[in-house]
């Protein structure tokens, strides 16, 4: 038992510096909005495409939806990147991840293969939704440390 502890206390000391580093906290939420930056940036870039996406999906009027999106996405990550009310951006990409697995990836409607694969991307989205509350809570609490 003892043993284990020894370990583990001497790989967390070995860890700390980088875990307490800014800079890889800061590419670790880069990776996590990646997605969300990459999304954004396209569907502004291709605004008739991002417009077809929400019609796809059957949302209505798709032009404003689309817009909100991209502002959505966008937005969101900036705040996350930034700091500035990072858990705010976390929570708000949470809840938009999980309306947007819930709507795109029915694997439950499906049938094999396409049942396989959105079930995976479904519960993929689940685990980065989690995450992403990870992040809000996380920053929640700092704000209420004296």
């Amino acid at each position: 038992m003892k043993a284990s502890s020894d370990f583990e206390t001497r790989f967390v000391t070995a860890l700390h510096p980088l875990a307490a580093s800014r800079v890889v906290q800061w590419v670790a939420l880069l990776g996590l909005t990646a997605a969300y930056l990459q999304g954004g940036l396209v569907k502004a870039l291709d605004f008739p495409g991002a417009v077809a996406e929400m019609t796809h999906f059957g949302l209505q009027p798709a032009a404003p939806f689309a817009l909100a999106v991209i502002v959505l996405e966008l937005g969101a990550s900036a705040l996350i990147l930034s700091g500035f009310y990072r858990w705010a951006g976390a929570l708000a990409l949470a809840i938009f991840t999980l309306m947007a697995t819930f709507l795109a990836n029915r694997f439950w409607d499906m049938a094999p293969p396409d049942r396989f694969m959105n079930a995976n991307a479904f519960f993929e989205h689940l685990g980065l939704a989690g995450a992403f509350l990870l992040v809000a809570f996380s920053g929640l609490a700092d704000r209420s440390r004296p």
